[in-house]
């Protein structure tokens, strides 16, 4: 079930342990080549494909495309929250459906800098409500839940990047006139060399053209392939919040 095709006694008609699931990406740069709202776009197509396979037994909300992307404020078109408001918005959101009734809230992420507020939304949110037995709190990354280095062939990269390979792959498979001249973008190395360790950085410091990874390299086919296995993994994991169940007797 998608909120936005819903009336309000449709909604409060709803088993309240329906799982209400809350896309959140982002609008920032995507490099020379791809719109600034990638992220919004292709985590709405992974939940998208995900709610192909279990409604009416979930219940979408539309994405949130405001993210926490001040670490591409360097460059034209980036639109963020600070840190702290961010998180707020989230947690507020996921409060008002705990105020109406709702138990099981699940978060799925697009943008890898809704990470770190994402973790402590669902962290403050727990607090809050530490006497409840019944309340599921879940913020997942989608590409953090299927390994496609391992199952989709012809690969350059081994992990998502930024704008690179792999997102640009799935824009050219879902809005192919999107994407600008990639053949031409040069390659950026996807490199860390603090890890594991947190390190502190802007766009700049990683790429001065702001991508990652090797975007040349894209193509619909992989796009396909990329999308269906993040889909396949959104599944599974929602799968999971369906059929948990509570420690202790609900409230």
């Amino acid at each position: 079930m998608k909120l936005a095709t819903l009336t309000s006694p449709e909604i409060a008609a709803l088993s309240r342990e329906t799982p209400i699931v809350i896309p959140i990406a982002a609008l920032e740069q995507h490099g020379a080549h791809l719109p600034v709202f990638t992220d919004s776009l292709l985590v709405e197509e992974v939940v998208r494909r995900a709610h192909e396979h279990l409604s009416p037994q979930i219940l979408v909300l539309p994405v949130m495309w405001l993210g926490n992307s001040h670490h591409h404020m360097d460059f034209a078109g980036t639109t963020s929250a600070e840190p702290r408001t961010y998180l707020d918005l989230l947690f507020g959101i996921a409060q008002n459906w705990i105020a109406h009734g709702f138990k099981r809230i699940v978060f799925v992420n697009g943008h890898g800098g809704n990470d770190v507020p994402g973790r402590q939304v669902i962290f403050e949110l727990r607090q809050r409500f530490r006497e409840r037995k019944n309340l599921l709190l879940l913020m997942a990354t989608y590409w953090s839940l299927a390994e496609p280095a391992t199952t989709v062939k012809g690969l350059s990269q081994s992990e998502m990047g930024h704008a690179g390979e792999w997102e640009t792959s799935m824009i050219l498979r879902i809005s192919p006139d999107l994407v600008k001249n990639h053949k031409q973008v040069p390659p950026v190395q996807p490199t860390e060399q603090f890890a594991p360790a947190a390190h502190g950085w802007i766009m700049p410091d990683r790429s001065v053209q702001g991508h990652i990874g090797y975007p040349a390299d894209a193509t619909a086919e992989k796009g396909e392939a990329l999308l269906q296995c993040f889909a396949d993994g959104l599944t599974s994991f929602l799968w999971r919040a369906l059929n948990w169940e509570p420690n202790g007797t609900p409230d």
